[in-house]
């Protein structure tokens, strides 16, 4: 069966109120119970069998046919954001502080209308295992459900995943072979001095001066330690010190993030990152103390997950970049496919209003339009990775 598009225009209204509703109501990692419910129903009332709470609050859902010894792996997120919704659509969050700002409704939507298309054609002859991950925004939902036997409870051979991107033309696809999405590391600098009177800071240290002298400084790791052409951020996010009024602060914290393509660029920031921090606590005379927290990896992609992925793209007529640029952003499928060959994409979400805005800003809205081609484009993989 050669899957198009249109095959499943008539799951549009169906999948379109799904998401509003989890659009509705947000969770946030590891408390998605309302939707982790809400999901494994819609796969029951499928025929598909369906494990829940894996990795807390995940859910997985198997679906068999025909004699086929192949299976695939498809994974969607499901966590929202501690965000306010400033959106002014009819289905705004009605989870105070709480939204679906980076469009895992969306995705949710799109694997349980493959589900349901799946379950009710004999397109293919295997095992497909639908994986609906909690917790991603954290990094920390993808080692829940490996820990908790995913892969050795649903033994799949090859994995997917789909993220929208905002700002690119509707239902394009963007992929590549290698790094796809950035490693995340936090820093967190610790800097203890003698505080004083602002009229006299002779007699103490200001770890104000002192932070800002290491914000100057960590910017020079990009520009002057690594090679040019590295693709690696290092930004200084919070500045937070216990000084007040006329006080000069005797401690000050500054926590940041640091974003690489390459584990070699990810060593050599943090070696510099440290050594940056105990030159200028000798020259200043405080206590610096440092701590370096591996979020996320880097997310790669295997060559012939990529190559099923293109082909099943491009024979839904979808356009498709094969070498797309990797992204600054990370991803928590990073821990899936450092475990089988997988292939991770990126699904245009669109050019015009909140279809556009920046992912996990306030009036971003994942686009309806999409969730027919998220949903063809992964009944298509299936059909042709598990060819009856």
């Amino acid at each position: 069966m050669s899957i198009l598009i249109e095959d499943l225009a008539h799951l549009e209204t169906e999948l379109t109120n799904f998401r509003h509703d989890l659009h509705m109501h947000p969770e946030l990692g590891f408390k998605e119970k309302r939707t982790s419910f809400k999901i494994a129903e819609e796969l029951k009332s499928s025929g598909i069998e369906v494990s829940t709470e894996v990795g807390k609050t995940g859910v997985v859902g198997v679906l068999k046919k025909g004699h086929g010894t192949k299976n695939i792996m498809l994974r969607a997120d499901m966590d929202a954001l501690p965000i306010n919704e400033k959106s002014t659509h009819n289905y705004t969050s009605k989870n105070p502080g709480v939204m679906h700002a980076c469009g895992h409704d969306g995705h949710t939507a799109m694997l349980l209308g493959a589900a349901k298309f799946l379950a009710n054609n004999d397109c293919f002859s295997g095992t497909v295992y639908f994986v609906f991950q909690p917790n991603e925004e954290h990094g920390l939902g993808a080692k829940a459900m490996l820990e908790d036997g995913l892969l050795e409870r649903f033994p799949a051979k090859e994995i997917y995943g789909i993220h929208n991107l905002p700002g690119a033309p509707l239902g394009e696809f963007s992929t590549r072979v290698g790094v796809i999405c950035a490693s995340e590391t936090l820093f967190e600098i610790t800097i203890e001095g003698r505080g004083g009177h602002s009229s006299m800071p002779h007699l103490g240290v200001d770890t104000i001066l002192v932070g800002s002298e290491l914000v100057t400084s960590i910017q020079t790791i990009v520009s002057r330690k690594l090679d040019p052409c590295s693709t690696v951020v290092v930004s200084v996010t919070e500045f937070i010190s216990d000084g007040i009024r006329n006080v000069l602060p005797g401690k000050t914290v500054l926590k940041g993030d640091i974003r690489t393509h390459n584990s070699k660029d990810r060593s050599k920031v943090q070696k510099v990152l440290k050594q940056i921090c105990n030159g200028v606590a000798k020259l200043h005379g405080v206590k610096i103390k440092i701590s370096i927290n591996n979020e996320f990896i880097e997310t790669n992609n295997s060559r012939i997950p990529n190559e099923n992925a293109i082909k099943a793209a491009s024979g839904l007529g979808c356009k498709i970049i094969s070498d797309s640029p990797p992204m600054s952003f990370s991803e928590d499928f990073a821990q899936f496919a450092s475990k089988r060959p997988s292939c991770f994409l990126l699904m245009g979400n669109g050019l015009e209003g909140a279809n556009s805005q920046p992912l996990h800003s306030s009036d971003y809205d994942f686009n309806d339009k999409a969730l027919i081609t998220g949903a063809g484009f992964w009944s298509r993989l299936v059909s042709n990775q598990l060819q009856s």
